[in-house]
């Protein structure tokens, strides 16, 4: 078979025509409840086990102080409730870990709750909440 130029044109044009083609529905960010679902592996958690230090007041959304602290936990996950994706990070603690707790700046988008929840020493999962009010937005508010 002979490539003419009238073929390779066609074939150019047929891959651009498929490389703008969405490949499907963009997938939307887990809710809240999606996300300790996924990191509880359906169970619920009870109240304590965790503890979170957080300004009850942030003036600057893009940077909101935070500290989880769960003593014998193996991972700890921070939720911001009214950002649009929830699930803000995890933290994994390994064996050898000094202590399980973890300090970090995260964005929020508003005025809302940030959640940690924690995978205990003896499986069980343990939630503690925070408001923290927002004065100027971190996610374009």
């Amino acid at each position: 078979m002979q490539l003419t130029r009238r073929d390779a044109l066609m074939m150019g044009a047929g891959a651009v025509a498929a490389t703008l083609i969405p490949a499907g529905a963009p997938r939307a960010a887990p809710t809240l409840d999606e996300a300790i679902a996924a990191f509880t592996g359906g169970a619920t958690p009870g109240e304590g086990g965790v503890t979170i230090t957080a300004p009850e007041i942030a003036e600057n959304g893009n940077t909101v102080p935070i500290e989880v602290d769960a003593p014998g936990a193996s991972s700890i996950m921070l939720l911001a409730d009214g950002n649009p994706n929830p699930a803000v990070c995890t933290f994994h603690f390994g064996p050898l870990a000094g202590a399980q707790m973890a300090a970090t700046r995260i964005r929020l988008a508003r005025t809302q709750n940030v959640l940690a929840v924690a995978r205990l020493a003896d499986g069980s999962y343990g939630i503690a909440r925070r408001e923290v009010k927002v004065t100027i937005g971190g996610c374009g508010g």
